[in-house]
């Protein structure tokens, strides 16, 4: 299973499935992660943490933890 900490900066990905259960779930989709959108990896932090994203022409900074719930192709 790929998820999106795993995307190299520079790559985009389309998310495939949402992991997690309750708030954490509903926070991720609030930022605007849902299945079928394409994310970009803009950068990510020295310590790689946070991770800088484009999601829905819109910048967001996701941490680790949360990105590794989230599954993409």
């Amino acid at each position: 299973m790929k998820t999106l900490r795993d995307v190299a900066v520079g790559d985009t990905a389309k998310v495939k499935k949402l992991h997690g259960e309750g708030a954490v779930k509903r926070r991720i989709m609030d930022m605007g992660i849902t299945k079928g959108i394409s994310v970009y990896v803009r950068k990510v932090a020295p310590l790689g943490d946070p991770l800088e994203l484009n999601v829905r022409g819109y910048e967001l900074s996701l941490r680790k933890a949360d990105a590794e719930m989230i599954e993409v192709e």
